[in-house]
This record gives structure tokens, sequence and C-alpha cells, in this order.
């Protein structure tokens, strides 16, 4: 374990912050897993990456302080109670994630986001459009707030894995096989119990 991933395992969490931390082999770097529901906010050469079907990433970077942050939500909207489980809903999610960013530093007026996600991976999804509500929540709430988007990479019938440097703000994305994983499988189901309309693809993305 390097020194730099035991201080990060150390740190105390705020409530839906990630808190798992693990070694990439493949980017060679210390990195923060955001499962559903989570947000993660640095300035440090981290990596931050999670896994997505319908689910959308939204990621912020501030490009003249050097700070960014990942959140992973499942639904556009739901009950904001303020406990950790608020940041499967979309506006928590959001407002979440700026707000950290703003605690450690960053300035609003000079955010940008990359979107990532929406994609309908499980059979039965089509008729219920958790994906393109998620997306469409996304793209409405940046444009709400004035936020630019450069890029995103959302819809079709793929999985995602995203990796975000949110020191430099790069991000890259992986379009996994349909049906990837039973983990992501189930957490399609639970989405099902909600349900709206679409975008598509703008930007440079970068793949892996």
């Amino acid at each position: 374990m390097t020194p730099r991933l035991a201080a990060l395992r150390a740190q105390p969490r705020k409530a839906g912050e990630a808190s798992f931390f693990f070694w990439d082999a493949h980017f060679k770097i210390e990195c923060a897993k955001v499962l559903p529901g989570e947000f993660y906010v640095d300035n440090q050469d981290v990596l931050i990456t999670t896994t997505l079907g319908s689910c959308i990433a939204v990621c912020l970077w501030d490009r003249e302080r050097q700070i960014g942050g990942l959140n992973h939500f499942m639904l556009p909207d739901g009950p904001s109670d303020g406990t950790a489980s608020g940041g499967r809903y979309g506006a928590y999610a959001m407002d979440q994630l700026i707000g950290e960013l703003i605690k450690r530093g960053a300035n609003r007026s000079s955010l940008e986001a990359k979107v990532f996600g929406g994609g309908a991976v499980i059979d039965g999804m089509n008729s219920i459009q958790v994906g393109e509500r998620n997306t469409q929540f996304a793209l409405d709430y940046l444009r709400t707030e004035r936020i630019p988007m450069v890029s995103k990479d959302v819809l079709d019938i793929y999985p995602r894995k995203v990796a975000f440097l949110p020191k430099t703000g790069k991000a890259l994305v992986k379009r996994l096989q349909p049906q990837h994983s039973e983990a992501l499988a189930a957490q399609e189901r639970m989405a099902r119990q909600r349900v709206a309309a679409p975008a598509a693809t703008i930007g440079t993305v970068d793949l892996f």
C-alpha cells in the first residue's frame, strides 16, 4: 500500500462520500471508487472511477482552481432527507457535489461538466426510460444552473466505466458489454421503479 493510499483510507468521510480506495494497476495511481448514491471531490493526482448502467455520473471541474468531483445517481428525483441515501437522486446528488466543490475552494462560475451513462442495459429498461430520464435531468440541471457541458457519452445500450482525474479534468469512458455484471443488473432493476425523455453524444470523449 502506498503512503497516499493509506492517507486516503484514513481520512474521515462525510455522508455519501466514497469510502473505497485502492491502487489501480492499469493507470498506476491511487483510486477512489464511487458507488451508486456516492460522490467524491479532490484536487490531487488521484483517479475517481464508477461503473454505470442507466445511472448517470456527472464530472464537474473548476478549470481555474484545478479541483473536480464526480457523483453517481440512480434516479432523477426522490426524497431529499439530507441522509446519505439522498445521493441516489439527481437533484440532491448535484447539489451535494457542487456544495462540496465550493467548500473545497471551487468557484461555481468556472465549473464545467462532463456527463456519462443513461444506457438501456437490461431487458425492459426501454419501456420505462430510466436512462433517458436520468440523462434529460442531468442536461436540464446543467442548463438551468448555467454550467457548460463540454462533453457527454450517454444513452445507447452500453454499461460504461468512467475514470476521472479531478486535478486535470480529464475523463475517460470505456463502453462495456451489455449486462456486464450481475451487480449492475441488480442496480438497474432497482431503478425500474421510477419513470421520461432523450439526449446523445457531443464533445471529445476518450475511450480506454
